[in-house]
């Protein structure tokens, strides 16, 4: 390798787990403000856009209740952060790493691959994640929704990374599991393995990518094409 290389990760459905303890945290919002819950797999659909975006579509996709715009706004920044305060003090109670993630991260530090998150969960949110779930270590980098002005499908979430960690685009992968992901990575530039199976309501088939796995395991193969 004569130049150092990078790989982007999504966090939520990319390297772990997180439905169970979102869909709890979820659940928790729609009782207390009148809402009908969802369950485990109705949840993965919505993830991907942070906690406003999956709480308004889960909501105003078939919405029980009318407001007015500026109840709706009041009400949902209430919901945001009901969700938010919850979901942070029950963050890995389910959560787990998705197949394969721990021994890929060893194998690309020992390459001397640099590695950053890019992931639409608020910063602090992930950053905790990472450590909780004991693979923070492995990370130059953790940019969250709120990290800078702009996020994911935005490509400048991965550019202004990819410039962070003073590397290439032209020597950067993503990984991730939906169009959230995909979208970011095309616009950059940034070649893309999605994951089967994501957090999106779209089929694979939909989404643009350049390599689809079923998890981690045997990944390397296919960074190796890139180093």
């Amino acid at each position: 390798m004569s130049q150092k290389y990078t790989i982007l990760f999504d966090l939520d459905g990319t390297l772990v787990d997180t439905a169970p303890d979102l869909m709890h945290a979820h659940n928790h919002v729609m009782k207390k403000f009148g809402y009908s819950t969802k369950s485990t797999e109705e949840i993965r659909s919505l993830i991907g856009q942070g906690a406003g975006a999956m709480l308004g579509r889960s909501i105003w996709g078939q919405a029980k209740k009318e407001f007015s715009k500026v109840q709706d706004e009041k009400i949902k920044k209430e919901m945001v952060k009901e969700f938010i305060d919850f979901y942070g003090k029950n963050i890995f109670n389910e959560s787990t790493l998705i197949n394969g993630v721990k021994e890929f991260l060893i194998w690309a530090k020992k390459k001397n691959i640099s590695m950053a998150v890019c992931t639409n969960k608020q910063e602090h949110l992930a950053i905790d994640l990472l450590k909780k779930i004991g693979i923070y270590d492995f990370f130059e980098y953790v940019a969250g929704h709120n990290t800078f002005d702009y996020c994911k499908p935005d490509p400048r979430h991965l550019t202004s990374v990819v410039e962070i960690l003073s590397g290439d685009i032209k020597n950067t992968l993503m990984i991730g599991d939906s169009e959230t992901d995909a979208n970011a990575a095309k616009n950059a530039g940034i070649p893309v393995i999605l994951l089967k199976d994501g957090y999106t309501e779209k089929n694979t088939t939909e989404i643009h990518h350049n390599h689809l796995v079923n998890d981690f395991e045997g990944i390397e193969k296919i960074v190796l094409e890139y180093l």
